[in-house]
């Protein structure tokens, strides 16, 4: 039996004609790092909410650890969750609020002191021990509320969007602690975003949701490089995948400009005798501008203008027209382009991907 597991679980609001959540079946094992990801008000929050037990469940079972838990109180689920606002309490210092949950557990305070110092060393507040939350930054505050939660030393830690308030780069940071941290607990993680780069970049698993309802699950480059729907593909990955209008006839694709791409003989056994009118999506960094792409998948070149450029540093993106919409081609820094030159490319086809109309269900 895995650590947790989600059989069948519903969530319906008294008033709604629709779940919320539906049919949401999934294994965790123990000390796994899973990222609930999905666009606003998909329901990855009040999943978390009922892994909690501050929402109660529909339908189906939830176990942790092998024990049902649907009626079992949110404080004895053996649970610490971290919140989006910090939670934080303002008359108290960083020491208290870190100890605040560890007193209310009747723990001596001999155990609290331990507890409370090993959490500020290693979140790094030794400075901001006897400071309140208005004394303190976005980073800071976010720092006590994960010492609030670790010093109980749970099996279970919950994370709803927690590093949404902080700037740039105090995310990127943030976001390295919040792994190590994981490392160093061995707790069981599960933690909700928004952002699919901070999924990407922490999680040992993603599960993406759409509309209450899994979409897929798996490892991050295995739903980067292989999406089983529209949804999914354009989710993950920055710049959004590029995806155009086609039509398939043989092994010729047919653009809604007139532009023609000729598919390999290994694309089209996967394709399976399929054909019509369907969806083609490629990533912006398999769209190649180099000379030895160019002249390898010569017989496939194409032509366009640049209509804006993004310079990122290590990368650029070049926006231009093609296939009837606004495509984007990631280079490396090394190929500078102008609004107004004409580029030549050409698509790498074991990185193609088609899309069915209607299911939007990806065909390879």
């Amino acid at each position: 039996m895995s650590f947790i597991e989600f059989k069948n679980i519903c969530k319906k609001y008294a008033g709604n004609d629709k779940n919320s959540v539906t049919d949401f079946n999934l294994d965790i094992e123990e000390k796994e790092f899973i990222a609930f990801v999905g666009p606003s008000g998909c329901g990855k929050s009040t999943t978390l909410r009922m892994i909690a037990g501050f929402e109660e469940i529909t339908s189906g079972d939830l176990f942790i650890d092998g024990k049902r838990v649907n009626e079992v109180a949110p404080a004895d689920r053996g649970i610490s969750m971290v919140f989006q606002n910090y939670a934080l309490y303002p008359h108290m210092t960083v020491e208290k609020n870190i100890s605040y949950g560890l007193k209310n557990m009747k723990v001596p305070a001999h155990e609290i002191k331990k507890k409370v110092d090993w959490a500020i060393d290693i979140l790094g507040l030794q400075e901001f021990r006897y400071r309140k939350p208005k004394n303190l930054s976005g980073g800071q505050r976010q720092r006590v509320a994960l010492g609030r939660a670790i010093v109980k030393n749970q099996k279970v830690f919950l994370m709803d969007e927690p590093l949404s308030n902080l700037d740039a780069k105090l995310r990127v940071s943030m976001r390295t602690e919040i792994s190590k941290l994981h490392r160093e607990m061995g707790a069981t993680t599960i933690y909700v975003t928004h952002d699919q780069v901070e999924a990407m970049t922490m999680a040992d698993r993603i599960v993406i949701m759409k509309e209450g309802v899994i979409q897929q699950v798996g490892k991050p480059m295995e739903l980067y490089d292989h999406p089983v729907n529209k949804f999914v593909a354009g989710f993950i990955g920055s710049p959004q995948m590029n995806f155009f209008d086609v039509t398939l006839k043989g092994n010729e694709v047919t653009f809604e400009d007139g532009n023609k791409l000729m598919l390999p003989e290994a694309i089209l056994k996967k394709l399976n005798g399929k054909e019509g009118e369907m969806t083609l999506g490629i990533r912006g960094e398999d769209l190649k501008m180099d000379a030895q792409n160019l002249e390898l998948y010569k017989e496939n070149k194409m032509k366009a203008v640049i209509t804006d450029t993004e310079v990122m540093g290590n990368e650029n993106n070049l926006y231009f027209q093609f296939g009837g919409c606004q495509a984007v081609a990631r280079v490396s820094k090394y190929e500078i382009c102008q609004v107004g030159d004409e580029i030549e490319f050409v698509f790498m086809p074991s990185k193609i991907h088609f899309f069915d109309k209607e299911t939007e269900m990806n065909y390879l």
